[in-house]
This record gives C-alpha cells, structure tokens and sequence, in this order.
C-alpha cells in the first residue's frame, strides 16, 4: 500500500529551525510542513506590507530559508508553509533570488493567494462577531486586516502542476497536510471520512515539537527525556488515511499514546466536531496505540461536509498596554511592594490617567491565579516580590505614564527598589466572522528556477 512521508518543521512563527532540517535530511520525507501564523501575526504582517509593499510575510523567512534551501541540495523534500503570511507573492520570489544564488535548479515555488478578503470588507459590516455577538460595524479601532482560513485547494493545485515549494498565506493549519494527502492519494472532494483522517494527521503535525513531548512534559509528573534536544514528528499516511507518528531516534522527546492524546484534543472544543474549511472533522471514536517505541498508530478519525463558510479574521487595532515593573527584596519585600501598588493608585489619579483595564501583579505570588487561589496554594512570606502594573489604554502618550510612574519609583517609592523596567505594546485584537467560501477567489502563482 502506498504510504506519504510528513514532517513537521515548525509550530509557530518563531520556532526553531535545527529539529526541521535534521528531519529534512534524515527523515526519509516525501512533505515538511512549516505552520507559522497565529491568529494575530496576519494582522502584523498586513500592517508591514502597508508600510512596504515588497514585506509581509514571515519575518524568520530569509533565516528559515537559507537553511531550507541549502537542505534540498542533497534531499528534495517538498515544502509547504504558510510562512507568505500577507504578502505569499513577494516571499516567492524572495525564495527564488534565494534559490538561484545556492545554483539551485529545477525548482518550482507556487504562491497561494485569495485568502486576503479587506478590499470586501464593507460586504461584511453587519455580520455577527463571533466573539462579542455584535456586528464588525461596531469595532471601535483601525481595521487592518480580514483574511480567512482558505482550505487546501490551492495546495493542492499547486502540487498537481509540479510545484516543490508552495508559499500561502492565511490557510487553516491542518490545510497544510491535507493537500499533500489530496495530492498523492488522489481522494475524493466528497470523501470526508478520508478527509477527517487527512485533517486529523495535519492537527497533529501543526504544532510540530507539542506531539513530540514538548507541551506534554511536566517534571516529575509526565517525564521527557532530553527536552534540549527535542525532535519534531514525522506521520507516515496510507491510502486509507491511518498512519504512524514517530520521530528520529536519535532525537529528544517521545511519542506515545498520551503526547498524541493531548495534541488531539488541543485547542479542540467538541471532538467530534471540528471545523475547518474542507471538512467537519470527527475526532470522537478515534484509536490511539503504542506498536513500539516512539511509535504510535492513529486510526478511525472520520469527518462530514464543511460548513460552506470560511472563518475570516479581520485585524485591527485597538489599543495600547503600558506596562512597568519593579523588583524589591528581603524579607520586608511583599510590603514594600504593596505600598509601590498603593502609590501608583494615588499617582495614576493625580495624573488623570485614563484606562479601560488596569491590573497589578506580584509576580511569583499571584500573577497566575490572582489572590484567591494563589493563598490556598501558598501562605509563604517571599524574599522577593516583583510587582507588575500594566494598563490598557487608547492613546501611546497614556501608555508611557504607566511606564514612567513605576520608573519613578526608584527615587520616590519604597526602599531597595531595582531592576525596573517599562515597556508598550501595540495591540492588534481579531474580531471573527463567518464568509460564504464562494466569496473567495483562490489563485496559484509560480515562480521557476
């Protein structure tokens, strides 16, 4: 029976690159997949390509690349990334500059662009945000950006015209592994048991190190050995859609039944319902068995017909976090640090500052679980207290008050005071609404070396 090679290379925009590259050139692969966008790196990317029209994609994509492409000079893996981000165009001929400078040749790198819906956008004003029940009309901030989580057509194109690297944008994680799938085994549009099994292989790959051990270990409790020297996985596929998740021996991490289990269902709400934009899948009744070390067979994940609708993101700002903080010591250090809470309260009302959310931690004592929970698990007096405030407001100029007050504090707060530091941070929040899929136009670009 044939079977289809994946790997995983990354797990998110800034994930490593060393586990993909021992892959590519040990692993015996037929696909890497490099999923590196997160709901809200699109909205930054597109917000980059509005300042130069050349950026927009993955700011690790030269880095990442360089490697990539000095792999296949010896081992001709297929890539498939989402690293194009808001602009798969320009990465694609980024790539190619960079291939052709290796004397690479013979390689075909396909764009996937359509995800991009924006210049629509005004289409949309009084659809349902999923996560307030209001209407994107009613989003109070500058709109950068709507792309929707496209399926794995394009890919799937893309490999059918003999691309070797394909570059897209805004598609759904698991995308990434279904095209190939699609690809290789020729499956049905329809054949949506075939199709959960597809999508359930592409959840497992997407978060790369997760499946691998390194979102599993907790010391003591669940072990991992050589987490230093973490491996990503590999899903061997056959025809019928079951597989075997591994890794290379001589990696770090494991692969069992329970690192498989929790990827399942991570960031799953209902099992057995899981939407993407090429099928419902159905992850209920799957099987989950340990042959051998390292070795782990999946089988029987099921699926149904999509919703007909795409999950469209649309970016955009909303507002500034200023954020200071301040160590203090010894065994006065809790005190001193809620006398610096209590002069910043006074302080931030002298100066009229104006917050939407304001909150106060003391980091290593409540910052997780706030008071309540935080004193049941402890009742001892620290040594060292950390105080953090950070504030949400509306304008850059209130932002940097926050920052400069706890600053001030050096001189006018508490005694041995140290390590203070202040920061502001630029917030892109997504609002989530639900667009017929016809209204997207999917297109493949190629670009030839």
């Amino acid at each position: 029976m044939k079977t289809v090679r994946i790997g995983s290379g990354a797990g998110y925009g800034g994930d490593r690159i060393e586990p993909a590259i021992d892959l590519m050139k040990h692993g015996n692969l037929d696909y890497i997949i490099f999923e590196c966008l997160a709901e809200r790196t699109i909205s930054i990317a597109q917000k980059r390509k509005q300042e130069d029209p050349a950026l927009g994609y993955n700011d690790l994509f030269e880095y990442r690349f360089d490697k990539i492409l000095d792999a296949l000079q010896t081992n001709r893996v297929k890539v498939i990334t989402n690293m194009g981000a808001a602009n798969p165009k320009s990465a694609a001929e980024l790539c190619g500059r960079m291939a052709t400078e290796k004397g690479l040749k013979n390689l075909k790198i396909a764009y996937v662009e359509g995800d991009d819906i924006s210049r629509r956008l005004e289409d949309y004003m009084d659809f349902q945000v999923l996560e307030t029940g209001k209407t994107l009309r009613d989003i109070q901030g500058e709109v950068l950006s709507a792309n929707g989580y496209i399926g794995c057509r394009g890919i799937v194109e893309a490999l059918e015209h003999g691309a070797d690297i394909v570059i897209t944008g805004r598609v759904a994680d698991p995308s990434l592994s279904l095209g190939p799938l699609m690809h290789e085994f020729g499956w049905s549009w329809d054949d949506y048991d075939k199709m959960g099994k597809g999508t359930w292989v592409g959840h497992l790959l997407e978060c790369a190190g997760q499946v691998t051990g390194g979102y599993f270990a907790d010391p003591g409790y669940k072990d991992v050995p050589d987490l230093w020297n973490l491996g990503f996985p590999i899903i061997e596929v056959d025809e019928t859609g079951n597989g075997i998740v591994t890794k290379l021996s001589a990696s770090g991490g494991l692969v069992s039944v329970e690192t498989v289990q929790e990827q399942t269902l991570y960031e799953i709400q209902d099992p057995e319902n899981y939407f993407t934009p090429d099928v419902i899948a159905d992850f209920g009744h799957v099987r989950i068995r340990q042959q051998e070390k390292d070795v782990v067979k999946i089988s029987d994940a099921t699926g149904k017909a999509p919703t007909g609708y795409y999950k469209t993101s649309v970016g955009y700002h909303d507002c500034y976090i200023g954020e200071g903080q301040i160590s203090y010591g010894g065994t006065n250090a809790l005190k001193k640090a809620e006398l610096a809470k209590e002069i910043l309260e006074k302080r931030f009302e002298i100066i009229g500052l104006r917050c939407e959310e304001i909150r106060f931690d003391y980091i290593g004592m409540n910052s997780l679980y706030g008071d309540d929970i935080s004193s049941q698990i402890s009742s001892h007096i620290p040594t060292e207290v950390r105080l953090r405030v950070a504030a949400r407001v509306k304008t850059l100029s209130e932002a940097q008050m926050v920052g400069d007050e706890v600053e001030a504090l050096y001189t006018n707060g508490p005694s041995g005071g140290g390590g203070a530091v202040k920061s502001i941070k630029d917030i892109i929040s997504i609002a989530s609404v639900f667009i017929p899929s016809e209204d997207f136009e999917i297109s493949v670009g190629y670009k030839e070396v």
